[in-house]
């Protein structure tokens, strides 16, 4: 969609960690949060989820040191209360949409329902419709 549309999609990821299904889940996020202050969220998101689950504090450093995070930044914005407030915000935010599960999609607000590409661009063109007559008037 990016590829197709490279002026007019934005993706923002918003975490939820579901903890009650995996108990690293909310430290995964946090880790996420801290590589994204030093322009590598996108790099930790796929070492995270390239562990299967298996997922522990010990590989969760491996990963930010092989990506080539510095690491005492990293550790700090790991444990700080500004990357828990954003996760919290993550949270609140999801709660309000009412999602309950991810990957959850939505497209300048609509949840998606059909993930087929061809759904998706649908879709996309709908709200950029949408936007240009809003623009007009």
């Amino acid at each position: 969609m990016l590829e197709n549309n490279p002026e007019s999609v934005k993706i923002a990821f918003k975490n939820l960690p579901l903890t009650n299904i995996h108990n690293m889940a909310e430290q995964a996020a946090l880790a996420g949060l801290a590589a994204h202050n030093q322009g590598k969220f996108w790099q930790m998101h796929d070492a995270l989820f390239a562990m299967n689950n298996n997922i522990s504090n010990e590989k969760i450093l491996a990963a930010a040191k092989e990506i080539g995070l510095d690491m005492d930044i990293f550790s700090r914005d790991l444990n700080s209360d500004a990357t828990k407030q954003r996760l919290l915000r993550d949270v609140a935010n999801a709660r309000q949409a009412e999602v309950s599960g991810t990957p959850t999609l939505f497209i300048n607000g609509r949840r998606v329902t059909d993930r087929d590409p061809g759904a998706l661009q649908r879709m996309i063109n709908e709200e950029l419709a949408k936007a240009g007559k809003e623009a007009a008037n």
